[in-house]
């Protein structure tokens, strides 16, 4: 064969491989489905776990778990088969509605469920009963037999059984459920053993009921303060774009002066103790005593001295830090002042940390439900301790219980990636749109239609991923470690997935699959390592400070509000409540916000990558990243011309060097 052919061929592949690994990114020119096996596969998923629930329905654990079942294996309020091998089963329960426990306050604390008999009855007793004669009275006027079903209601009274199969002496007055329909005790105060068991920091149950009163007595304030959190959060987000530069630079004046007032405070100890350490006074002591504390002296002194020595090491190494990161410092406060531009030009990004906890919202409900209805599921089996009738699941079914919990984590992280993909969407639009008065009437719209039509077998793949990624990162280390040299496409997408906003946005860009997608980011965001070590932790603190505010905001305008309770036992649990939530709230907005602000920082990345400025090659980003960029080349032209005019003084002195004698010409 000819070698030329050969090397001509050789290097079409050398072209098509480095055409492979260095793909140039392409923003929202072209549009195509993505990981489609995996959106078919989520989708089997899915329909298994409705299976899960249609499966409870099917066999009756849903309305077992809705009417109520007794001890002997009856559903309330419908006609029963009888189970073999069980007395008392098989009974027509069809005008017994309501479940009855002889014994309500015999609770297992560790299975948290009542021990008691239970039998189906047609009311629930709505006064308190002291008497076996009461009991027979209710039956024969109510028709409602509260003992066991084999027991007459008219003999209640001398009957020698009426102790172990009768509701124990006095029965307090009860009521029925709404939709699940269990007779409960009107006084909760027999389930004092059991909240002390869940609340154990409550020892005193008046404790628990003041509380209890202060929450409900100021339920008006919890609602209008939680109102005021979500105000609040909403109005940062738009206004962090102007506070930002003032918040990042206190915060760095703060970590240097602290460093320095530590290091000199360090210092100062080591020095007094070298000065008047060694003094002592008393000539009273015995000579043990004074070698011992001179001992201690000198340990105590070098204990100083490394301490000083290395907070003064830690503070030069942190000011050298702030001197060549200052420009990233910048950049991260022009990433916050576009942030806050995107919200203004995309206000309905506010509305989705509301459609996402929707959503989780009626997901977990129905989670819930399903395996409550899986509790209620399987065959009749017989608890030895109690003689009960219990229903279980055996053999292969048990594993739906599993199956519906890695539902859970699954379909849950789904939606948090449904919510990231959507953001990443909408900010990549914004940024690779030159004319920001050309953006599509609702760009948050349009993500979510590309999201559904294009990219769910993606966020699919990415969610499941994810899941699996939250094993400790020591152990992917451990991974990395062993198969670091090792071709395995699979393992090197799996640790390249720990990038989940970045990803989606890849994904947004060049309408490309999970891994290559986590592999694009990841290779842009190498290249700018110390710019997202800068934003990552000035960013953070930054946003940290935000929750702190609206915290501490809410928290602060409770008090005032409370203040007319003079019993302050009573601010306790509704501050906690307002507390809590103001948190939550602010969490879910300045998350969106952290997205955004990731997502514009991989635009700006790609941006810088691929465009310079020149005709042709014009930048996307914005005028405050402009100025950003423009400050960084005049500085570094400034530093090049430094270095130039070095150089010269260097080679002119080089010439002007006198000839050594003996090497002129004769």
């Amino acid at each position: 064969m000819d070698p030329k052919r050969l090397s001509s061929a050789s290097q079409q592949q050398v072209k098509l491989r480095i055409k492979r690994t260095k793909r140039e990114w392409r923003p929202l020119e072209d549009r195509s489905c993505t990981d489609l096996p995996w959106f078919l596969l989520f989708t089997v998923f899915c329909v298994g776990m409705g299976s899960i629930c249609g499966f409870t329905i099917a066999t009756g654990g849903a309305a077992r778990l809705v009417y109520g079942y007794d001890s002997y294996g009856n559903t309330c309020g419908q006609r029963n088969e009888q189970i073999e091998g069980v007395r008392l089963s098989g009974l027509d329960h069809t005008d017994r509605k309501y479940v009855f426990f002889l014994d309500p306050c015999n609770i297992d604390i560790v299975q948290r469920k009542i021990k008691s008999l239970a039998l189906c009855v047609s009311l629930c007793p709505p006064e308190q009963m002291n008497t076996y004669q009461d009991l027979k009275r209710f039956a024969m006027i109510n028709g409602s037999e509260l003992c066991s079903y084999e027991l007459a209601g008219h003999k209640y009274p001398g009957l020698p059984e009426r102790f172990s199969k009768c509701p124990k002496l006095p029965v307090p007055p009860s009521k029925p459920l709404p939709v699940f329909n269990r007779c409960t005790p009107l006084d909760v105060s027999c389930y004092a053993k059991f909240a002390e068991a869940v609340v154990t920091f409550v020892g005193d149950n008046s404790v628990l009921h003041r509380l209890i009163a202060g929450v409900a007595a100021s339920k008006e304030i919890i609602i209008g303060l939680c109102v005021l959190a979500l105000v609040l959060s909403m109005i940062l987000m738009v206004i962090i774009r102007y506070i930002s530069a003032v918040l990042v630079w206190i915060l760095t004046a703060l970590v240097v002066l602290g460093s320095l007032a530590g290091t000199s405070v360090l210092w100062w100890l080591y020095i007094d103790h070298r000065l008047y350490g060694n003094d002592t006074s008393s000539s009273s002591k015995a000579m043990k005593e004074v070698l011992k504390e001179e001992e201690l002296s000198k340990d105590s002194g070098q204990a100083l001295l490394v301490y000083a020595a290395a907070a003064t090491v830690f503070t030069i190494i942190l000011l050298l830090l702030m001197l060549f990161m200052r420009k990233r410092v910048a950049l991260t406060i022009a990433l916050f002042h576009v942030a806050g531009k995107v919200f203004i030009h995309l206000p309905l990004l506010t509305l989705q940390p509301f459609v996402t906890f929707l959503a989780l919202l009626l997901f977990w409900i129905y989670w819930v439900l399903v395996l409550l209805f899986l509790g209620t599921t399987g065959n009749p089996v017989q608890n030895e301790e109690t003689g009960l009738i219990e229903f279980r699941l055996t053999g292969p079914l048990q594993y739906l219980t599993w199956y519906h919990a890695v539902g859970l984590i699954w379909i849950s992280e789904f939606i948090l990636a449904c919510q990231q993909m959507t953001v990443a969407g909408a900010v990549v639009t914004y940024y690779f749109t030159r004319d920001k008065n050309r953006l599509p009437v609702t760009p948050i719209l349009s993500s979510v239609l590309r999201l559904v039509r294009y990219h769910l077998g993606t966020v699919a793949k990415g969610s499941f991923i994810i899941t699996l990624v939250k094993i400790p990162r020591l152990i992917l280390m451990y991974i990395h470690n062993q198969l670091k040299g090792k071709e395995n496409a699979c393992a090197r997408c799996l640790l390249k997935t720990c990038i989940c906003y970045p990803a989606y946005a890849a994904t947004a860009i060049n309408s490309t699959s999970f891994c290559t997608s986590a592999r694009d980011a990841f290779v842009i965001l190498v290249e700018n390592a110390l710019r997202v070590a800068t934003i990552n932790a000035i960013g953070d603190f930054v946003l940290f400070l935000g929750k702190i505010l609206i915290v501490t905001s809410t928290a602060f305008a409770g008090v005032l509000l409370l203040n007319y309770q003079r019993d302050y036992a009573e601010w306790l649990l509704p501050l906690i409540i307002v507390c809590l939530f103001s948190f939550l709230v602010a969490h879910c907005f300045l998350s969106i916000f952290e997205i955004v602000v990731d997502v514009l920082f991989l635009c700006f990345a790609i941006d810088t990558k691929y465009n310079d400025g020149t005709p042709g090659k014009e930048f996307f980003m914005d005028k405050a990243l402009m100025e950003f960029v423009e400050s960084s080349r005049r500085l570094e032209r400034a530093v090049e011309r430094g270095r130039s005019r070095v150089k010269e003084v260097v080679s002119e002195g080089a010439e002007m060097k006198p000839m050594a004698p003996g090497t002129s010409s004769a």
